[in-house]
């Protein structure tokens, strides 16, 4: 029962918030309250409250970046206050968003003299950045079929089932048909020979995906490029291609520069990359990049001069921060090739090192490929004592958030783990991981094991850990030896 107490002379001198009446009352749920409360008193009560929230730097579901230099995070707090849109009141910051689509739009190749400008726009995240490219091929293919005195109204996109949910919010939004190529077990991405199967007349373009969400794989772009060239050259289509690149358009062109997956193939129109991901910014951030000024039609810009100059805008919301994007800006120029590459060589390492871990208990089939992604993706050989929604439960009770999830249609028998490994997950926590997923799976194998005569239960249990226990003890054996060589270094030192 709550007992009211108006505030009193003390409550104001008194700087406790645990010493004064706010922490007998709850938070307002429903209603804006009509007294006031002191600033140290609201966020004591909110940060207590966001306590229960996962820690991001162990929730392995997400690809967002969740730690970046206090520099950086000095830049965004400076920041924070400025819209983005007042171009004219803020040039420096337009300055550092163009500086970024020209660095982005050279990383993928894109065609450009010396100080030419390149065509792109900073996005709130991937899913608007494809929004605007979905939009330009719809409205270029649109304008195309008009001219030649042909039907306009049936437009359609082919992608693989395998795709992020904001094709499919796009497709509906924007009245496209979505043509999916169904995966298969083993083959888990798009199959380039299907796509093009599905193109015809009215295909506004087939969207590839560089670092598919559910196991981190590359599609094969070069292969989509060279058979839908030979479509094209058949049919007399000039059918383009998009690069949905959010996860791996940051990670191939350091780990994988020999890769012909962008601008370099000659139907590939544009890219969508998340800068939030392995472009290594906090969440809110994306940039769409156009081959030639050409495949962005003009009658999709905006210009407005209310905010005392001339603005082209194409996006699809008005007010957004800056802070993502000099964000954006510091990390680029502060990192450079070399720092990319070496942050993204780790990712690498330490994926592998999950993956050979996991491979050793036997228990596992690894679903994730070595190029691609530095993700880890895996199921379970034999599902009949418990499955990997049960595994990620029990992960949860030592902090972990590894999601479980099905497969696509005409795979969703096949159920999936995956560990997301960004630049702060160092290879202690990989080993910690390990550790616990062992220690998980020793639990289960026990809370499993049916009641049986003593001799058959015993042989089963030595054979539990020989297999598992003997792995955990292992890895937990590598962090202390790691742990003990930092403390000899720091003493050295």
């Amino acid at each position: 029962m709550a007992f009211p107490k108006h505030a009193s002379e003390s409550d104001i001198f008194l700087h406790s918030s645990f010493a004064s009446r706010f922490v007998r009352d709850s938070l307002p749920r429903f209603s804006v309250p009509q007294d006031s409360m002191s600033r140290e008193a609201a966020y004591q009560s909110i940060h207590d409250e966001l306590q229960f929230d996962a820690v991001p730097k162990f929730n392995l579901a997400s690809f967002v970046t969740t730690s970046m230099e206090e520099e950086c995070n000095k830049l965004i707090m400076e920041s924070i206050n400025k819209n983005y849109v007042d171009m004219d009141e803020y040039p420096i910051t337009t300055d550092l968003h163009n500086r970024c689509v020209n660095m982005i739009a050279r990383l993928f190749h894109a065609e450009l003299e010396e100080n030419e400008n390149a065509i792109g726009a900073g996005t709130v995240g991937s899913s608007e950045a494809i929004m605007l490219a979905g939009l330009a091929f719809k409205k270029k293919w649109q304008n195309k079929r008009k001219a030649e005195g042909k039907p306009y109204d049936k437009p359609n996109l082919v992608t693989g089932s395998n795709v992020q949910v904001c094709w499919e919010k796009f497709a509906r939004y924007f009245e496209v048909e979505l043509r999916e190529v169904e995966v298969r077990e083993g083959y888990y991405v798009m199959d380039p020979a299907k796509a093009v199967e599905l193109v015809d007349e009215n295909t506004i373009c087939v969207a590839a995906i560089l670092g598919s969400t559910y196991n981190g794989e590359f599609e094969d772009v070069k292969l989509l490029n060279d058979l839908l060239l030979q479509k094209n050259k058949q049919s007399g289509w000039d059918t383009p291609i998009h690069v949905d690149a959010a996860s791996g358009g940051f990670v191939a062109p350091f780990l994988y520069p020999e890769l012909e997956w962008d601008f370099r193939l000659a139907l590939v129109k544009s890219i969508n990359v998340s800068g939030h991901k392995y472009g290594l910014v906090y969440a809110g951030i994306g940039w769409v990049i156009w081959r030639t000024k050409d495949d962005l039609p003009e009658d999709l810009v905006f210009h407005i001069n209310y905010l005392g100059a001339d603005q082209p805008t194409f996006t699809l919301n008005f007010s957004k921060g800056s802070s993502q994007i000099i964000a954006q800006y510091y990390q680029l120029i502060r990192l450079g090739h070399e720092g990319y590459g070496s942050i993204m060589e780790n990712c690498r390492e330490n994926a592998m090192v999950l993956k050979e871990d996991l491979e050793k208990c036997g228990r596992f089939n690894i679903l994730s490929k070595d190029d691609g992604v530095p993700v880890v993706a895996f199921s379970l050989k034999d599902r009949r004592q418990y499955d990997e929604y049960k595994i990620s439960e029990m992960l949860r009770r030592h902090g972990w958030i590894v999601p479980a999830y099905p497969m696509p249609p005409a795979a969703q028998h096949i159920n999936v783990l995956r560990v997301v490994i960004r630049a702060e997950f160092s290879r202690t926590l990989v080993q910690r991981l390990v550790f616990d997923i062992y220690n998980v799976l020793l639990e289960l194998e026990k809370m499993h094991t049916p009641t049986i005569p003593n001799n058959i239960k015993e042989e089963k249990m030595m054979l539990i850990k020989s297999e598992v226990k003997k792995s955990a003890m292992d890895a937990q054996k590598e962090v202390i030896v790691q742990e003990s060589n930092k403390r000899k270094k720091i003493m050295a030192s």
